[in-house]
């Protein structure tokens, strides 16, 4: 076990909000029909706002709590799948915005398991770097990728930004990264999918068009959700021998409701206070929904210094991943 102390905590989401009835004036749905079957009231989405803006907005507020300058920070390590461009990295854009002009900075595409897998990459970072600092943020704008006249995932997705900024130097906080458990299933990866870029050059005939909304088996990656994630959460706490009833909470990404509850009863937990939600004011945030829970169960008093917490990501990929941390 390392040192891997999470100093501060921070989010930021766009002005805008987009309730189950604004949805149902431009689709055939309901507030009845979204809330029942994801748990999902509003989500916010981007107007004035970019991926940049909100990670950035983030990365601004870890700084001032925690009293960091840019000159400090070693890593900045952004999930999403959503940047403003493909080059440069959102990580790249947010260093220069804060002039943190010491740092490396890249982007991981883990999908909604990007912040699970971006803890997991950071710990290894700083296991060689010793008295480092860095910043994780995970941020999403899918309302700018989402088709939305298609219902079955029009209503599911919502935009925002999380982080955090962590730190192995002596400190008083004396956190620890416990175990963690990453895994891929490829295979399956055509159950989720977004972004298709189409092969446009001169010296090839094939029609391929490009397709940028996003597309998902919804039954595919829920059944594969209650399967797999309950099996990742396990391996990470036998990693770092603790019993599933040592976690003090349970912050899983928030997909839907539903599955929330499906896992918690998989590992024959009840369904309580130790399996925070949020996706009824948020939506589906993917790499982002970890961390803005994370941020709001810190902001509210709930989450205190010494409590494990496992952070559970699942999506894209397809991929799982939990990382076991003491807070």
């Amino acid at each position: 076990m390392s040192t891997f102390s999470i100093m501060a905590t921070a989010k930021a989401v766009p002005d805008k909000v987009v309730t189950n009835d604004d949805l149902a004036q431009i689709m055939d749905t309901s507030d009845e029909w979204i809330s029942r079957r994801t748990g999902i009231k509003r989500r916010h989405v981007v107007t004035d706002e970019t991926n940049t803006s909100l990670a950035t907005n983030v990365a601004k507020q870890l700084l001032a709590k925690t009293h960091v300058s840019p000159e400090e920070i070693d890593f900045i390590i952004v999930a999403t799948m959503s940047g403003d461009y493909m080059m440069p990295s959102t990580a790249a854009a947010v260093q220069g915005q804060i002039q943190a002009n010491r740092a490396m900075a890249f982007d991981i595409s883990a999908a909604c398991s990007g912040f699970s897998y971006g803890l997991d990459v950071m710990h290894s970072l700083m296991a060689t770097h010793p008295n480092s600092t860095g910043l994780l943020i995970g941020s999403e704008a899918l309302s700018k990728l989402i088709d939305w006249h298609d219902r079955t995932t029009a209503v599911l997705f919502g935009d925002g930004a999380g982080g955090v900024l962590v730190t192995n130097r002596d400190n008083d906080v004396n956190g620890q990264f416990l175990g963690s458990q990453l895994d891929a299933y490829g295979a399956d990866g055509d159950a989720l999918t977004m972004g298709h870029i189409a092969n446009q050059s001169p010296f090839v005939t094939v029609d391929d068009k490009a397709d940028l909304p996003l597309h998902m088996d919804g039954h595919r990656v829920f059944d594969f959700a209650i399967r797999k994630v309950p099996a990742s959460i396990q391996a990470a706490a036998d990693q770092a021998h603790l019993k599933l009833s040592d976690v003090d909470f349970f912050i899983l990404h928030q997909a839907n409701q539903r599955i929330v509850k499906s896992v918690a009863r998989k590992m024959k937990l009840p369904f309580d206070d130790r399996f925070p939600i949020n996706i009824d004011e948020y939506g589906n945030t993917s790499a982002a929904s970890e961390a803005i829970l994370l941020a709001e169960l810190v902001e509210d008093g709930k989450i205190k210094r010494g409590d494990i917490l496992a952070m559970s990501g699942f999506g894209g990929g397809l991929t799982t991943g939990t990382v076991l941390l003491k807070y």
